[in-house]
């Protein structure tokens, strides 16, 4: 199902996440468009330029669903690109080393919930932040499963992913294909995924475009000059 083809316009109550620190309500359609598809299917891919709240709604969606008693955890997850094989000779521990690649992760959870409860809950293991190696072999079960930045993995490493829903539980996809930091050569996974999977019933596709971004103006400006200078080059 291509959700990004609906044109309903939904009432702001039925589309509110609510959280310990804040009731989040969709800025712009697309993002409303993207929590009824959160609300509504298992599986969820949110596609677009940075700025458009894709990583924040998601993140809003899996604390809202663990405050209702919906899932028991919340796995939050992206590549660590950058880490490649090197993460062994970083100092310091496992979060020392990996923390850097998930910080965005943190910022967006410590603005849905009190600092004592964020830290309680990730000692507790009912939520977790990790680099996406850290998924493969395991079954996800009773949890939103959250992977960002999915431009960045291959095709095998979204697979391995997919592969882990388990029962009871909601995977958010989300990431930009034009922000792809993988080896030249190198096919994305979520470019990858899209053409597999998008005939697949249940799995919905929502798309962002500049007129989305709700940071500061000039982002949006800025991301619609690149894209205009990508077009030019084609």
């Amino acid at each position: 199902m291509k959700v990004e083809e609906q044109k309903e316009v939904y009432a702001a109550s039925e589309l509110t996440l609510k959280t310990k620190k804040r009731h989040i309500n969709p800025r712009t359609e697309t993002q409303g468009v993207f929590i009824d598809a959160m609300n509504k299917h298992e599986m969820v891919f949110g596609l677009g330029p940075a700025g458009t709240g894709k990583t924040f709604l998601a993140v809003a969606k899996a604390v809202a669903a663990m405050l209702e008693g919906k899932v028991d955890r919340i796995i939050l997850t992206r590549p660590a690109v950058e880490a490649g094989e090197n993460l062994g000779f970083l100092p310091g521990n496992l979060k020392d080393k990996i923390d850097p690649y998930l910080r965005p992760l943190y910022d967006a959870l410590y603005e849905m919930l009190p600092a004592d409860m964020v830290d309680k809950k990730l000692e507790s293991g009912e939520i977790e932040i990790a680099p996406l190696a850290y998924m493969r072999g395991r079954t996800l079960s009773h949890s939103v499963v959250i992977l960002d930045e999915a431009q960045n993995t291959t095709a095998m490493q979204m697979k391995m992913f997919l592969t882990r829903l388990g029962e009871g539980s909601r995977m958010i996809i989300n990431g930009d294909l034009t922000q792809t930091d993988l080896p030249r050569g190198v096919k994305s996974g979520l470019l990858d995924a899209i053409q597999v999977l998008k005939n697949v019933k249940d799995i919905a596709f929502v798309t962002f475009s500049e007129k989305d971004v709700v940071r500061h103006g000039l982002v949006s400006k800025i991301v619609k000059a690149y894209e205009q200078s990508k077009k030019a080059e084609e």
